[in-house]
């Protein structure tokens, strides 16, 4: 059987830290090329080379000025990085200090990798070299909030992608954050429309806007993810798929994953497990 290893944030040298970094060096010593699921947020700036990370079993390219976002609770695997360079930056989803990146860490769907621009790469060197410089330094009184300052400066410079959606379709954010307290009772898009005040087609043109995708299609994809973590982490049957996300019985649950994905639950759940090495507990944080 498959096993995802648990990694909780617990900082090397610095117990009250809420921001932590490492150098991919230092991440291929670690890593044993298995299954994760943290309760922090990584984030990756690679500076060279080229290889792979797979979150939520969505399989990632890693490249030159790409940055990568692997969210708390988010399944992922770094498959591919023998030829990466670059910087981890690992914290805890209260360390951002300023409103806008706070509310970029909130993010439900958080973009996992994108291509840092080369006209914000000066910007985004800088910040991240600065960040690197301060989490290094011997914690005082006068500079123990440094790095999470820093942190949200790395933030805005990254711009991750979620942040446009956010920032310029309110009404997609409404239903984002609608979506993801109440997936598991509903997953009718005129709920949503209703719960909102808006009319199904002014919701239906924000999602679309925001993400390509109708709004029902958002939802059932959201449900899916759900689905896909509960089979491959918590190793659930269909039967408690169903319960766990409010069908009314594992062969409804089964309908539903079948026409969504083309697989049976038991199926992906076979299809994607695989032999890993180590306990299935960590108690020092790593990626």
């Amino acid at each position: 059987m498959s096993v995802i290893r648990q990694l909780t944030y617990q900082p090397v040298g610095r117990p009250a830290a809420a921001v932590e970094t490492m150098t991919f060096d230092r991440l291929r010593e670690l890593n044993d090329g298995g299954t994760q699921r943290a309760d922090f947020h990584v984030i990756a700036v690679v500076d060279a080379g080229h290889g792979s990370v797979t979150v939520d079993f969505l399989r990632h390219p890693l490249g030159e000025r790409s940055a990568v976002w692997v969210a708390p609770g988010a399944v992922h695997r770094w498959d591919d990085i023998a030829d990466v360079a670059g910087h981890l930056v690992l914290f805890v989803p209260t360390a951002p200090v300023t409103h806008a990146t706070r509310e970029l860490v909130a993010c439900a769907d958080l973009v996992a990798q994108w291509s840092v621009p080369d006209a914000d790469w000066p910007f985004v060197d800088t910040a991240r070299n600065h960040l690197l410089l301060e989490a290094s330094a011997p914690p005082t009184d006068a500079t123990a909030q440094l790095p999470e300052i820093l942190l949200s400066a790395l933030i805005a410079r990254l711009r991750p992608p979620h942040s446009d959606a956010r920032s310029t379709n309110a009404v997609f954010g409404l239903f984002r954050s609608r979506v993801e307290a109440h997936f598991r009772e509903h997953r009718d898009a005129g709920y949503y429309a209703r719960a909102l005040g808006y009319a199904p087609r002014t919701l239906s043109r924000a999602v679309q806007q925001a993400t390509g995708r109708t709004a029902k299609a958002y939802i059932v994809d959201r449900t899916v993810l759900e689905a896909k973590r509960l089979l491959a982490h918590d190793r659930l049957t269909a039967a408690g798929c169903a319960h766990t996300l409010g069908f009314p019985d594992a062969s409804n649950f089964s309908v539903f994953f079948r026409k969504a994905t083309g697989m049976r639950p038991g199926a992906w759940q076979s299809a994607v497990a695989a032999p890993m090495k180590g306990d299935a507990e960590e108690s020092h944080s790593r990626p």
